[in-house]
This record gives structure tokens, C-alpha cells and sequence, in this order.
């Protein structure tokens, strides 16, 4: 491609693009010619090449004006933004040219003319759809992963909410662990990028809530997220599962209808992209309180089931055996 690109238009700029964590042919550059990494990484497995051959490293040393590299989740959202242009669905070193560009031109903000890509691959696993949807999303900073303390007392997750404001929430997960303070993995919706990221850590830090950043935290977005909480001793628990509608604010709404001193004791939301968002709720009721409880929930217009009697709560979140 190089050669027959630089013999008909002499002139054009070429670019090779690789995957961060199989970066071969960048390292044959800068060691001069082709070395061996130790190891390559298999997301882009189109393109996990430990060692680039003489004969490509002869071609592209003499032809290439550059090399930049990649993230997964910038493949990630090239994948994404190959399926809504085209609703072609790219395998991620399919992808990698697309994801280069966009590095290429955010690097390159000044820069003019024509540019074009090289789309190949349409080998991607279907089950891998799911990490790609989850990946995208901070690859094109979309949304800010979040850990996030607040103290563990009735109103301050409501606290919490209010600093957050009408931003769209696009995960939540929380379980009471402690008795003084509470730590929640937070998912918002960004409408500009790093900026609007950096915003929202400010607030929250001026609001009194410890907050770190966890968007390019790779065990937290693949592992931490499922693994959020586990069994506790909570006196009065009762568990919902509702339907929220999928709009900002709705879950702000429903907590300023709570009454004060009902405590929030487990919170699980994610946005699945429906028109309503499922949420799993356990809030600490006293039995004094049951039926202003019920009114409340009738009150609020949302759909909801409770799930005390679940067999996943009695091995999972629920208080231990005995």
C-alpha cells in the first residue's frame, strides 16, 4: 500500500497506525530495525505481531512519514463510529486506521485537506460487542468513571445527587459496607469531553466528596464495576427493583420524595440505551414506617417490584447465613 501510494502521488503523507500494546513496527523505528517485543496484547488480534518482518520494516522505514499508536479504547470507539456511519461492524484491527486519524487530527488541529483510511476486518466475536459498547464510551470521553466517598448517613447520597446536577447518570453502584462512610462507582455522561470531566471533579471536591478519577482505570472498568459490594447486616432492609425513565433527573426526582431519614443501602443502575433504566434499590425502612413507605412508592409513577424474597439476594448481597 505504502509503495503504490507514494508511486502514484508522490506528494501524500502516509501514516502507519498500531495498537498501543502491540506497538512492533514503532519499536523496529526506533531500534533501527526489527526487534522482538516480549509480549503483544490480543484485543486487536488482527494486528498482535510481536516482531515485524525485514522486508515490510525495509518498506515502511523508507516511506512512512510517521507512526502513532493507539488505545483500545480509541479502537473501541472507532468500532463505534464505523457501525453509526456506515452500520458496518468492524473487528477492532479492522478499526485501527479510523481510530489513528481521529488521534492524527486531535493532535493535528491546524491541519487541511483530504485524509482517508483503510477499513478491513469484519471478523469481530459477537460477544465482544459488549466490551467494545462499554469501551467506546471513554474512548470517545463520553463518560467519567468515577469512585466517589460520601459519608454513610441518611440525605447524603441525595447530597451527592444534587452536586451532580441534571448531568446523565449512566451507571451507579453502591453497597453499604461501613458504618461511617460509603464509596460509589459512578458512570456520567460527558457532553464535552475532558473538560466537562475536569468540571465535575472540581465540584465534587468543593462539595466535600473525595473523588477519583476511574475512566482509564482498566481493573476497575473490567472487573471492580461486577464486583461492587457483597453481603452486610443491614437492620430493615427492604429491596426494589424499579424502572426509571431513562431522562436527567429521574432519579434526582425520586430521591427528594424520600423521607429524610430512610437510608439508601444498596444502589445498582446501569443504562442499557432503553427508554427506561433498570434500578436494584434497597433502602432501610422502619416497620413504623411501612405503609407511608408504600404510599411513597405508589406515589412516585414508576414501575416496581420488590425482590426480598429473591434467591440471588439470600446468597449474594444479603445478610450472611446463621
Amino acid at each position: 500500500m505504502a509503495l503504490v501510494s507514494k508511486y502514484l502521488h508522490p506528494g501524500i503523507k502516509l501514516i502507519g497506525v498500531e495498537a498501543e500494546e502491540s506497538a512492533s513496527m514503532q519499536a523496529a523505528f526506533q531500534a533501527g530495525k526489527p526487534v522482538s517485543l516480549p509480549e503483544v496484547g490480543h484485543f486487536a488480534e488482527g494486528v498482535a505481531v510481536k516482531k515485524v518482518g525485514a522486508t515490510s520494516f525495509a518498506i515502511c522505514s523508507q516511506l512512512l512519514d510517521e507512526i502513532i499508536t493507539v488505545d483500545n479504547d480509541e479502537i473501541c470507539a472507532a468500532v463505534q463510529d464505523t457501525y453509526e456511519d456506515t452500520r458496518a461492524i468492524a473487528e477492532p484491527a479492522g478499526a485501527l486506521a479510523i481510530a489513528g486519524l481521529k488521534r492524527w487530527f486531535a493532535g493535528n488541529p491546524g491541519s487541511t485537506g483530504c485524509a482517508a483510511t483503510v477499513l478491513s476486518g469484519a471478523n469481530v466475536n459477537f460477544a465482544r460487542l459488549r466490551h467494545i459498547a462499554e469501551r467506546a464510551a471513554v474512548g470517545e470521553e463520553q463518560e467519567a468513571l468515577l469512585g466517589v466517598t460520601i459519608p454513610e448517613r441518611p440525605g447524603s447520597f441525595l447530597d451527592f445527587c444534587e452536586t451532580v446536577g441534571l448531568r446523565n447518570i449512566t451507571e451507579f453502584i453502591y453497597r453499604y459496607a461501613d458504618h461511617s462512610v460509603a464509596h460509589l462507582f459512578v458512570g456520567i455522561a460527558l457532553k464535552d469531553g475532558l473538560a466537562e470531566k475536569e468540571g465535575i471533579l472540581s465540584e465534587l471536591r468543593e462539595h466535600g466528596f473525595p473523588v477519583s478519577d476511574l475512566s482509564s482505570n482498566d481493573m476497575a472498568r473490567l472487573h471492580i464495576r461486577h464486583m461492587v459490594g457483597g453481603r452486610a447486616e443491614v437492620e430493615n432492609e427492604q429491596l426494589y427493583r424499579f424502572e426509571f425513565p431513562e431522562r436527567p433527573g429521574a432519579l434526582l426526582q425520586f430521591l427528594r420524595g424520600m423521607k429524610t431519614d430512610w437510608n439508601i443501602s444498596l444502589f445498582h443502575y446501569r443504562n442499557y440505551g432503553s427508554e427506561y433504566g433498570r434500578v436494584l434499590m434497597g433502602i432501610q425502612v422502619p416497620d413504623e414506617d411501612s405503609m407511608r413507605f408504600q404510599r411513597f412508592l405508589a406515589d412516585t409513577g414508576y414501575s416496581y417490584q420488590s425482590e426480598a424474597n429473591n434467591i440471588a439476594y439470600e446468597m449474594f448481597v444479603g445478610p450472611p447465613a446463621g
